[in-house]
Parts: C-alpha cells; sequence; structure tokens
C-alpha cells in the first residue's frame, strides 16, 4: 500500500493537533491575543512566505507538467498575500525589515532543504504546510475583529478545495514511491509539524 497524505495524519494525530491547535490561535478566537503577539507573528510570517514562495518556485520546477495548474494558481495567490502582508503591516505600523527570529530562519531553511528531495517529499511538505494554515485558522473560526479576515483568508472553501488538490497530487507522486522516499515523506511531514508548533509558539512568547 503506497502512503498517503491522510494515512500520515491518521497516523500522527499528536504531531498534527499540536501544528493547528495552539493557544494562539485560541486567543485569536477569543480576541484576547495581544498585539505584541499577533504582530510579532504577522512580521515573521511576512518573512516565512516569501522562504514559501521561493519553495514554490523550486516545486514548480520539479513537478510533472500534467501538476502545473494548482501549483501556477498558488504561486499567483503568494504574489497577493505578500501584498497583502505589506498592507496589514502598514496598517498596524509594523516594520517588515525587522531581524527574522530563530524560527522562522528554521523553517525557512527547513523549505530550502526541500530542494535536494525528490519531487514526491517536496510535494507532501508543500501539501502539509498549506493545510496546516488551512486547518489551523479553520477550526479556530469564525474570529472577531480585527482578525477575521485573517481567518477567512486560510480558511474559507476556496482555499480548502484548493489543498485538497495539492493532497491529490502528492498522492500520485507518492504512489510507487520506493521505501526510502516514503520514509523521508513521512519524516518531512513530522518535521513540518514540529515547525509550525514552533512558529505559533514563538508569536505566542512575544510581548
Amino acid at each position: 500500500m503506497p502512503l498517503t497524505c491522510q494515512q500520515l495524519i491518521d497516523q500522527h494525530p499528536d504531531a498534527w493537533r499540536a501544528a493547528t491547535v495552539h493557544p494562539f490561535l485560541q486567543r485569536c478566537q477569543a480576541g484576547t491575543i495581544q498585539p505584541g503577539q499577533f504582530n510579532t507573528w504577522l512580521v515573521q510570517d511576512y518573512h516565512f512566505v516569501i522562504g514559501f514562495t521561493r519553495m514554490a518556485g523550486r516545486l514548480l520546477a520539479a513537478a510533472p507538467a500534467d501538476h502545473f495548474n494548482p501549483l501556477l494558481s498558488g504561486i499567483a495567490a503568494l504574489q497577493d498575500e505578500l501584498n497583502w502582508f505589506q498592507a496589514k503591516a502598514a496598517e498596524r505600523s509594523l516594520d517588515l525589515a525587522v531581524a527574522i527570529q530563530p524560527n522562522c530562519q528554521a523553517y525557512c531553511q527547513l523549505m530550502t532543504d526541500l530542494a535536494s528531495q525528490s519531487y514526491a517529499v517536496q510535494a507532501t511538505a508543500f501539501w502539509a504546510i498549506e493545510l496546516s494554515y488551512n486547518q489551523g485558522w479553520q477550526k479556530h473560526s469564525p474570529m472577531p475583529e480585527p482578525y477575521t479576515e485573517f481567518a477567512d483568508r486560510w480558511g474559507n472553501p476556496a482555499f480548502t478545495d484548493y489543498v485538497k488538490l495539492l493532497a491529490q497530487q502528492a498522492d500520485q507522486a507518492l504512489q510507487g514511491a520506493d521505501a526510502a522516499t516514503t520514509e523521508q515523506a513521512e519524516a518531512i511531514f513530522l518535521e513540518v509539524a514540529q515547525q509550525e508548533a514552533d512558529f505559533w509558539q514563538m508569536a505566542f512568547e512575544a510581548k
């Protein structure tokens, strides 16, 4: 039996819960998150999205042509997302040119290192990253203002459908994968889950 994305979630429920359920998101939903915590997340996530955009380009270069359409649409959405982050930072008078925190650096390095992995492993990681945001914000919706648009951005049905397409493509890539590739895909899934949990915690610990 080939490995599938759903099996990864089913086999590692605790790791996936840590990636998608966190006091940072819970307090956003309750409207009690501190401004410093949310602003730290916003600025660091902007830098993360820069790294993720570069990862998306590398994934496209490794992908078979019949996987291009969803990936290209995702890259186009990332251009809009970077502009959106810049607008949100301006609204809050935040400086985006601040130092990247160690947790964000580690996550970006993980995404860079994926370039040496097979397409199947890269596709699994890409899906897991997008799904973690989709489910994290969706599980904590609805959110009060001023966090409503953040939850809606990643928790909306269209984004959910996009992530399902990414899962289908990762599953196709994992079909017929050898044991080493399967192990690498599972390991990267767990690493993404840990990085997500650490990223939320980084923001939650901010003053």
